[in-house]
Parts: structure tokens; C-alpha cells; sequence
């Protein structure tokens, strides 16, 4: 398995997988990511200069894209960062790969100092919801900030 940063090559597959995920738990609705504007240049977006947020791609050995996870700085919780956009193609589901990818974000997120990290999600999204309470985060009552209105979880890992 390979772990990198984004690139321009990676957006269309990118947002095939997560519309796809999102579509066969029913969230393809506005208020979610299926609706982003920046969904189908995700590379461009998360690698701007300047910017506190990166996304990450996981591939297997043969370099086909698998998934993979942002993180965005989150002002709104102080020393937080945002885990964004966490999704894996089908043919990846149940190997583990979810567990790598939230391990190596909390790891560089770490590495840039933050102490937090902040996510939201949906009850629909069951398999998620598991793995992210499984991996040490807590649910919490819904913030005043929240982004995505259709979301309807919302949890926070203080220490990784």
C-alpha cells in the first residue's frame, strides 16, 4: 500500500468513489459532499498555497486509488484539525484501509501539533460511524459551525 498527497491525476477517481459511497446511502442530497463545488478538483483545492488542509490517497501495489482522507485546519475548536472526506472504493472496504488512513492523518496531524480532531458524518453511514467510535472518538451534541447541513454526527478525538 502506498499513502500520498493528492494530485490532479486522482480527482476524477476521487469523486467517483465518494459520490458512489454517498449514493448508496441514500446522502446523494444536498447538504452533503456529493454537492461541494470543489468535489471534482479535490487536488486543487486541498493543495493550494497557504492553506492549512491536505488530502491524502491510498493506493495498492499496482497504483490503483483505493480512498483516502483530508484534514483541514478547524478554528473553531482551538488546536483542531478537521478529518474531511474519509472514503474507500468498494474493492477496499474490509481490509483494514479505513484504520490506516485515520491512523495516518491523526500521525500528521500530530506531527503539525494539533491535539484535536473534529468530524462529521451521518447516521447512514454505519460502517464509518463504527470505525470512527472504535478509533477513539466521541460523539458530541451538534456545534453551532457545522458545514454540511445535512450531516447529523458529529464526534471529537482529544489525544491520538
Amino acid at each position: 500500500m502506498i499513502i500520498r498527497k493528492t494530485s490532479p491525476k486522482d480527482n476524477q477517481t476521487l469523486a467517483k468513489i465518494i459520490r458512489k459511497n454517498l449514493e448508496e446511502h441514500h446522502l446523494d442530497i444536498a447538504g452533503t459532499a456529493y454537492f461541494d463545488s470543489n468535489l471534482d478538483n479535490l487536488s486543487e483545492y486541498y493543495n493550494q498555497l497557504n492553506t492549512n488542509r491536505v488530502y491524502y490517497v491510498i493506493l495498492d501495489d499496482n497504483e490503483n486509488l483505493l480512498g483516502g482522507v483530508g484534514m483541514e485546519a478547524f478554528e473553531n475548536i482551538d488546536n483542531c484539525v478537521e478529518m474531511q472526506k474519509l472514503y474507500l472504493s468498494d474493492e477496499a472496504k474490509g481490509q483494514g484501509l479505513g484504520v490506516k488512513l485515520v491512523q495516518y492523518i491523526e500521525e500528521k496531524a500530530k506531527e503539525q501539533g494539533y491535539s484535536k480532531m473534529y468530524l462529521e458524518s451521518h447516521s447512514n453511514l454505519k460502517a464509518a460511524i463504527s470505525l470512527y467510535k472504535k478509533m477513539g472518538y466521541k460523539q458530541m451534541d451538534r456545534p453551532d459551525f457545522v458545514v454540511h447541513t445535512t450531516v447529523d454526527m458529529f464526534f471529537i478525538k482529544t489525544s491520538f
